[in-house]
């Protein structure tokens, strides 16, 4: 199954990539709920989350630990959210947003970004990151 995601994965349309592994990738939101809103990834395109073969989810959750590590180190916050909702691209993705506030995680506030911002705000997460 070919999706947005594993488009972006194969480098097909462009991303702001965080970091990847052999199963997993991380990149920015385009259109991020706060600066540094990551989504990550599993290569293997499955749908649903639960639906990944477990030993597939364990290695997604702790790429997420390390994504979300450098996230709270790169990113002023006072946590760093995770999210599952899935219900806009059929691949399983997990949201890391940092926060200030609560309504940084309720995805009805967007924040704008330019490409040069959206690069430095990679590169600085990216600059955190323990493979």
């Amino acid at each position: 199954m070919e999706t947005l995601f594993s488009k972006i994965i194969s480098g097909e349309i462009p991303s702001y990539k965080i970091a990847e592994d052999a199963s997993c990738y991380a990149f920015l939101d385009i259109n991020p709920n706060v600066k540094g809103h990551v989504l990550c990834v599993p290569k293997k395109p499955v749908d649903k989350l639960f639906d990944l073969p477990e030993e597939d989810y364990k290695l997604l959750m702790a790429f997420v630990r390390k994504v979300g590590l450098a996230l709270r180190q790169a990113v002023p916050c006072k946590r760093v959210a995770m999210s599952v909702i899935g219900l806009e691209v059929p691949h399983a993705h997990i949201h890391l947003i940092p926060l200030k506030e609560m309504d940084d995680i309720r995805f009805q506030k967007k924040e704008t970004c330019s490409p040069e911002e959206m690069q430095q705000i990679a590169n600085q997460i990216a600059s955190y990151y323990k493979a």
